[in-house]
């Protein structure tokens, strides 16, 4: 079952060894190695000061929704710690694929084949090539981004034979009022059928879940950070 976030404290710190310690728990729970998770921390629209913190605290992976906010906040922190792996985990449009290129280690977000074109073309001109992962709908939601499961494999060949782009990974946000475990599976079968080796699956209310269910990437923001600010729009 899922469980309800934490509510988390001010120190940033407390707030990650608290979610850590949880994700190696429910590793070790399924016999899974801890090492094999990679905690996610959702930095979009938090302020500068509590990245700067999760950074003191050790954290070095972290993920952003918008391509202009991501670098106009990591720009500067990237300088100071070379070492941090920065994930795009929201929509990108073609418009922003040469900054996300430039900008981003991991896009978890590839959810057509326009796009998955335009990255292709953009890598070879940068000679820059993020991990991609490719971002399932698996609940089949007519107003969310993403590839529908029976199309995940058909997808995944062209991207590979017509648009030169290597795919690390699937990506899933289960819809909100159904159980999250059963689109976790959904999701793990479809990497397992397609000899894709990453998960990127459960933010800060079933990340324990999506971890007992193979999660090699959790997204979580809210059990770190604290509430959001409102989302800004993007020009």
């Amino acid at each position: 079952m899922s469980h309800s976030p934490l509510p988390p404290s001010d120190d940033v710190a407390a707030n990650l060894a608290e979610v850590r310690a949880r994700i190696g728990t429910a590793a070790e729970q399924v016999g899974r190695d801890p090492r094999g998770v990679t905690l996610v921390a959702v930095s979009k629209v938090q302020p500068v000061e509590k990245l700067r913190a999760a950074l003191v605290a050790g954290q070095r992976v972290f993920g952003e929704n918008r391509v202009q906010e991501a670098k106009a906040k990591w720009t500067d922190l990237k300088a100071d710690y070379p070492d941090v792996e920065l994930h795009l985990i929201g929509p990108l449009q073609t418009n922003k694929v040469k900054e996300a290129v430039a900008l981003f280690d991991v896009i978890q977000t590839v959810d057509r084949p326009k796009l998955a074109q335009a990255l292709a073309a953009e890598c070879r001109k940068q000679n820059r090539w993020p991990q991609f992962f490719v971002e399932v709908n698996t609940g089949e939601e007519p107003q969310k981004a993403g590839i529908p499961p029976a199309e995940v494999g058909a997808f995944l060949a062209a991207c590979k034979a017509d648009y030169g782009i290597p795919v690390s990974g699937l990506m899933c946000i289960p819809p909100a009022e159904e159980e999250a475990a059963l689109h976790f599976a959904l999701l793990a079968d479809l990497a397992r059928r397609h000899f894709v080796p990453g998960l990127s699956m459960g933010m800060s209310g079933d990340y324990e879940v999506a971890v007992r269910l193979g999660a090699s990437h959790v997204r979580v923001g809210t059990s770190i950070f604290g509430a959001r600010q409102t989302q800004p729009a993007e020009g």
